[in-house]
């Protein structure tokens, strides 16, 4: 049965996410000590200990899930005799998963996936001063209705669509002023609720322009190699192999939309019929089942969550 992994982006963060594994599996515990050695700093502590604030802070938060989804492939791979090459047809991610879709695939060595994340975090904040952005979340309507709320509420400011995450679920991203016009705009177009996020910058947007500069410049610097299977990726929800073509879409994908959604159907229009969610959460898996009913979806976060899927992936 053809498979597809996919990898959780942020808000999937949890502290305590990611201890189990590597109190059960040497194979974790080494990812999370290169990650730690990578970056310079215990990152697995914040991860483990706390406290939440600290953990979800951008700079933390997109390296560490990338963590878990590693240690998660390390035990699979070096523990279980899985290898991702014999076992699924298509890797993905969401956002910053795509990055940990790419080391999984071994297009990007650990240590780099690492770097380049805790960068991207750090640019993502600073690309627009607190306060000054935000996003939301419209339940209930689809693109087509989420673009036209978009462009009633830009009204000369940014917003537009970040996350394409579901058929009744997208996210708008821009300036503080263009979002808070949403909800009241919303309602005429049949939103269900207008959600605010308690995100610290409006990721997925044009307001994120220097952010994308600076992983441009951070990217040329960084071997990427052709992963042993095709990354779905986010901007194009198409699949890629090309070194070149990955570096580029990684650029576009920091101001451009994750069309979730459509990377979700290409995968089940490529006659994939198992997604396994690789990490911390069960964010994709859900979203999985919303886009296309017919897809089994599975987390593997856990030791328990591994033990159980073990019969799926074999």
């Amino acid at each position: 049965m053809p498979r597809a992994f996919v990898f959780p982006g942020q808000g999937s963060q949890d502290v305590g996410m990611g201890r189990e594994l590597a109190e059960t599996f040497a194979a974790a515990r080494e990812v999370f000590d290169e990650v730690d050695e990578a970056l310079g700093q215990k990152l697995s502590r914040i991860m483990w200990d706390g406290p939440k604030e600290t953990l979800t802070l951008t700079e933390n938060a997109q390296p560490a899930l990338m963590a878990v989804s590693m240690a998660v492939m390390r035990v699979l791979e070096r523990e279980k005799g899985i290898g991702l090459a014999g076992t699924a047809t298509y890797v993905a991610g969401h956002s910053l998963g795509e990055y940990s879709a790419l080391a999984a695939a071994g297009a990007f060595s650990l240590a780099d996936a690492a770097r380049l994340l805790k960068l991207r975090g750090q640019a993502m904040q600073k690309a627009v001063p607190v306060g000054q952005g935000a996003m939301v979340a419209l339940l209930g309507v689809g693109l087509d209705v989420a673009e036209k709320v978009a462009a009633e509420a830009a009204q000369g400011d940014v917003c537009q669509v970040a996350n394409d995450n579901e058929p009744t679920q997208v996210v708008l991203s821009g300036s503080k002023a263009a979002i808070d016009r949403v909800a009241e705009i919303g309602k005429a177009h049949g939103v269900r609720r207008a959600l605010p996020l308690p995100v610290s910058a409006p990721f997925h947007c044009a307001l994120m322009q220097p952010a994308a500069d600076a992983m441009a410049d951070a990217l040329s610097k960084v071997t990427i190699h052709a992963p042993v299977v095709p990354v779905v990726a986010n901007v194009v929800a198409r699949a890629v192999s090309d070194p070149e073509e990955i570096r580029r879409l990684l650029v576009a994908q920091v101001t451009g939309t994750v069309r979730w959604r459509e990377c979700v159907g290409f995968l089940a229009a490529s006659g994939v019929t198992d997604v396994f969610e690789i990490g911390s959460g069960k964010v994709l898996a859900g979203l999985a089942k919303r886009i296309d009913k017919t897809l089994e979806a599975t987390s593997l976060g856990t030791p328990a969550d591994i033990e159980a899927a073990l019969p799926k992936l074999v």
